[in-house]
């Protein structure tokens, strides 16, 4: 048994994929094992022959232990038997594939295949490696059970899933065939009207695509707050001509947010990660990314890098150019890239509050509603008193995998906080 990282102490042998007797040659694959962090295919290291399995396929085998006895041959034209698997292999090898027609791709030694139908593993296991694979390109939980495994029990393996992403990941809006005997999910037939049919844009289809993907991977909690920004309010409407006469820069309420979030951010440096698997990686950088709408009606998140070490006259300027080439459709690829915490300001639209899904692979996101006037009760030394405030719900949607509700309630707090006391005598 192969070592297959520091801390990896057994692994578990998923399929032997060359039987006792069969021949094999250098780089075939022997077997999978699978450990509690990636599966890993063990290939030949000589052209030679299979004399015995020790073990057998879900056997869990210490590191380091004999698990087969090989006949290792030194000549290099070591012929092995022609087998179906083989025969299949050899006609992947010499077939054309063409994206136009997914039915006449084909697969890899041992699939199913591809073809314009599919039937849902509804029992796919998810190993990490197939986990980590998917996440990286925003391959949904229900999209990989659509995808024919070629390992023990239908088990995807990683050539499966690269395999599938070659060919242009055919089954990504496609509908399942139903299966012909068992329960059958009932056929509604749903009425879906008649009218002006809009076919998606990549950018709606990609888009389509990753909140499918964050809201099956991540489980999503919302907390709530509600900050008085009647100070916040108040200044800006007595700075912004002068702040623009000074800078040439208009101030919106968008970089006065971020400035306080960066604040929270660092006091509660959890929020601004990422998980990887079984760890998490608490990022350096306080990148903010600002959910910003297309002239086309999409979405887009322009990125402020380092926005905890910008004063507001920075996060003023930063923010008005990634807009402003947003509605241009000037964005670069850098300027939409490395984002840690994301703010959406639904306020704008004119929506009281919101629930955002996480712009993945963050652990949370902001909305900001709309500031709106209403009779609050204030707590004065001479007593209550009943005053016109603004007002802001702030919700945060974190990720339950590795933020709890007692740091999303806190950070949410704080950033509530940072607002509410806001310096009046403030100088730009």
């Amino acid at each position: 048994m192969p070592k297959m990282g520091e801390s990896i102490a057994e692994g578990t042998i998923i399929n032997w994929m060359i039987n006792e007797g069969d021949s094999f040659e250098e780089g075939d694959i022997l077997l999978e094992v699978a450990t509690d962090k990636v599966d890993n295919e063990v290939p030949a290291p000589a052209s030679g022959k299979m004399l015995e399995h020790k073990f057998k396929a879900k056997d869990i085998v210490p590191i380091g232990e004999v698990i087969a006895v090989l006949e290792i041959s030194e000549n290099k034209n070591f012929e092995k038997p022609i087998s179906k698997s083989s025969e299949k292999k050899e006609k992947a090898k010499t077939s054309v594939s063409t994206p136009n027609s997914i039915s006449s791709v084909v697969p890899p030694s041992g699939a199913r295949g591809l073809s314009k139908s599919f039937k849902v593993n509804e029992n796919v296991f998810i190993s990490p490696l197939v986990d980590n694979i998917a996440r990286k390109n925003h391959i949904s939980y229900e999209e990989l059970a659509r995808i024919s495994g070629t390992g023990k029990d239908g088990r995807l393996r990683k050539s499966d899933v690269s395999y599938y992403l070659e060919n242009g990941r055919p089954f990504q809006f496609a509908q399942a065939v139903p299966e012909v005997s068992g329960f059958q999910i009932p056929d509604l037939k749903f009425d879906k009207g008649k009218g002006k049919i809009v076919e998606m844009d990549r950018m709606r289809q990609m888009i389509a695509d990753h909140m499918v993907f964050s809201a099956s991977t991540a489980p999503h909690v919302t907390a709530y707050v509600e900050a008085d920004l009647t100070d916040m309010v108040n200044w800006r409407n007595k700075n912004k001509a002068a702040f623009q006469k000074k800078y040439n820069e208009k101030l919106t309420f968008t970089p006065l947010f971020i400035e306080c979030v960066a604040k929270a951010i660092t006091d509660f440096p959890m929020i601004n990660s990422t998980l990887d698997g079984t760890n998490i990686i608490v990022k350096d950088e306080i990148n903010i990314g600002m959910a910003t709408a297309l002239p086309s009606g999409n979405l887009i998140v322009p990125v402020v890098k380092n926005a905890d070490k910008m004063n507001l006259k920075e996060l003023a300027e930063s923010t008005n150019e990634l807009v402003g080439k947003a509605r241009d459709n000037k964005l670069k690829a850098d300027d939409t890239k490395g984002s840690t915490f994301t703010i959406s300001n639904v306020g704008t639209f004119g929506s009281l509050m919101g629930t955002p899904i996480i712009n993945q692979p963050e652990a949370a996101i902001l909305a900001t509603g709309i500031i709106k006037k209403r009779a609050e009760v204030m707590e004065r030394k001479d007593g209550d008193t009943i005053e016109i405030r603004q007002m802001m719900y702030l919700s945060l949607s974190f990720d339950h995998r590795i933020v709890d509700g007692y740091l999303a309630g806190s950070f949410l707090r704080r950033i509530a906080d940072y607002m509410e006391q806001f310096d009046m005598e403030r100088t730009f």
